[in-house]
């Protein structure tokens, strides 16, 4: 099974004046720290709420120092269970981000094509382009190339 984890990351930043100039740093920051070894994790602002339902901006300014919520995604292949993907993405995404607290959020199971879904798709796309092929195309094609029954005796 393979799934699809978000992890959300407080990160700080410091000497900063606006929320956007948080924003670009953080995501700059966490790109560095999680490069090269982890470039196939995908950085996203965090949403944030107030206990109202609100919407928050994902950075917070306090004394031209910020805290901004971040989303990092991951896929993680052949797992057991969503709690083993979790744990996957939260051990090699806090291996690097060191001293950034993570919170799984989020954990999606990605459906796998089956092996007789592929040869059905396969075997009709086969069947739709000897249709649209003209019978010389098609009996040089056989000649060219051996059937795999062929092959494999």
């Amino acid at each position: 099974m393979n799934c699809r984890v978000v992890v959300e990351a407080a990160v700080p930043v410091f000497d900063v004046e606006t929320e956007d100039e948080a924003i670009r740093i953080a995501i700059s920051k966490t790109g560095e720290m999680l490069n090269p070894d982890l470039n196939y994790v995908e950085i996203n602002m965090g949403e944030r709420t107030s206990p109202s339902g609100e919407e928050l901006p994902p950075a917070f300014i306090a004394a031209d120092e910020a805290l901004v919520a971040l989303e990092l995604e991951m896929t993680v292949f052949n797992v057991e269970r969503e709690e083993h993907a979790s744990r996957i993405a939260r051990k090699e995404i806090g291996q690097r981000l060191e001293n950034i607290p993570l919170e799984v959020m989020e954990v999606e199971v990605i459906e796998e094509e089956t092996a007789d879904e592929e040869t059905t798709d396969e075997t009709t796309t086969t069947d739709e382009s000897a249709d649209t092929e003209s019978t010389d195309e098609a009996d040089e094609d056989d000649e060219i190339l051996p059937e795999f029954e062929d092959l494999v005796e």
